[in-house]
């Protein structure tokens, strides 16, 4: 689904809103083994998709870490971890400059609030930015 708005913030809150009702893994999935043509979009949507199933598994954080060429995803609940299907490189990369654009993170370390507002509330989350040589760490953290 092409969602046209200039704003990213609100672009992933309605991007959020679209995929509400859907198996979020199983969309991830579907994503990540055959992204579409828009990489724009497509990162939007996987951050989306990544953020709800934190949210509605009440999940409490979301981590993604990029090592060279590696991207590795993982939610934690109650101390334990489990992993969600990773995205290309380059779908991370565009989900981490999206990331820098709402929160207006720049430099190799950031850390900023992330409110959401979805169809049941608004959803707060922490979210931490990590850079350093070829390794990227970006978390989010339910508060």
């Amino acid at each position: 689904m092409l969602i046209s708005d200039p704003n990213p913030h609100l672009k992933l809150q309605e991007m959020c809103d679209c995929y509400l009702e859907t198996d979020f893994r199983l969309q991830m999935a579907k994503l990540c083994k055959q992204p579409g043509p828009n990489l724009e979009e497509e990162a939007f949507r996987y951050l989306a998709l990544a953020l709800m199933h934190t949210i509605t598994e009440q999940a409490g954080k979301l981590s993604m870490k990029r090592e060279k060429t590696e991207v590795k995803v993982k939610v934690e609940s109650e101390g334990e971890k489990h992993s969600l299907p990773a995205p290309p490189v380059a779908m991370f990369n565009m989900v981490l400059a999206m990331v820098r654009a709402i929160l207006h993170l720049e430099g190799e370390k950031g850390e900023s609030l992330l409110s959401l507002g979805l169809r049941s509330g608004a959803v707060e989350m922490r979210v931490k930015l990590r850079a350093k040589d070829d390794e990227v760490s970006l978390r989010f953290e339910l508060i």
